[in-house]
């Protein structure tokens, strides 16, 4: 009789057990929470929001430091918001770097105004001012010239930066100097063609008896060739007439 009562006892104390600490267990192993979104919280509030669900937090950092970000606030999230987890789960919050990496000041002169912002974009550095400065050769047309931190100065990112770039100035036509052409010995067509080539207009065109030049040729012009002057400028001829040419 007294190892039915201890038995029994036994057997009492063992359902009193499974009910208090196995059934939890295996009613918690089958359960499961979908994740919060707690993006573009500070950390304290997402750590908070995470243990409402039952759901733990551990902190990461970002790979590359992104300038104007808070190092407080949760950039991203591992597993994503809605993902299915079993309590208790670890949930990574990604913050920005608080390290600012530095970098060597790349070499922008001779780059595309465009390439150079890419390149510093890259590097995280903040481009402030871009001045124009007219240019005549049409190389240096939409080019940096110059920039205000020299090549290889070492920067923390989020540094500020500034240059310039070329402009190629355009000059009033009237302004354009042009060189006259020699069109000695051509016939009144080639001249012409190549006065207007030049980028000069035929003016009065005269004609001079001559026994000994080859008539319909120029013989004169004015002005003289390889003389500078504006562009649309007139050029007079004189050409050579046979003997009773007019």
């Amino acid at each position: 009789m007294k190892n039915v009562i201890v038995l029994l006892i036994l057997f009492i104390a063992a359902i009193v057990a499974a009910d208090k600490f196995l059934l939890p267990y295996l009613t918690e192993s089958g359960e499961q929470l979908s994740v919060p979104d707690v993006r573009n919280m500070s950390y304290d509030m997402a750590v908070t929001e995470l243990r409402k669900k039952g759901l733990k937090a551990t902190k990461r950092f970002n790979v590359r430091y992104l300038p104007d970000v808070s190092p407080d606030l949760v950039i991203d999230q591992v597993p994503e918001p809605n993902s299915v987890v079993k309590p208790g789960r670890s949930i990574s919050l990604v913050l920005n770097r608080r390290d600012k990496p530095s970098y060597p000041v790349p070499d922008l002169v001779g780059r595309t105004e465009t390439e150079a912002r890419r390149e510093l974009e890259r590097l995280g550095m903040v481009v402030t001012e871009v001045q124009l400065q007219a240019v005549s050769d049409s190389d240096e047309d939409g080019r940096v010239l110059s920039q205000s931190v020299p090549p290889d100065v070492v920067l923390k990112s989020g540094s500020e930066m500034s240059f310039i770039v070329g402009k190629l100035e355009q000059e009033p036509m009237g302004a354009r100097l042009v060189v006259v052409p020699d069109v000695l010995g051509m016939s009144v067509d080639q001249a012409r063609s190549l006065i207007i080539r030049n980028g000069m207009r035929v003016g009065k065109v005269s004609y001079e008896h001559s026994y000994l030049l080859v008539p319909g040729t120029v013989v004169s012009q004015k002005p003289s060739a390889n003389a500078m002057v504006q562009f649309s400028q007139t050029v007079d001829i004189t050409v050579a007439a046979g003997d009773g040419s007019d």
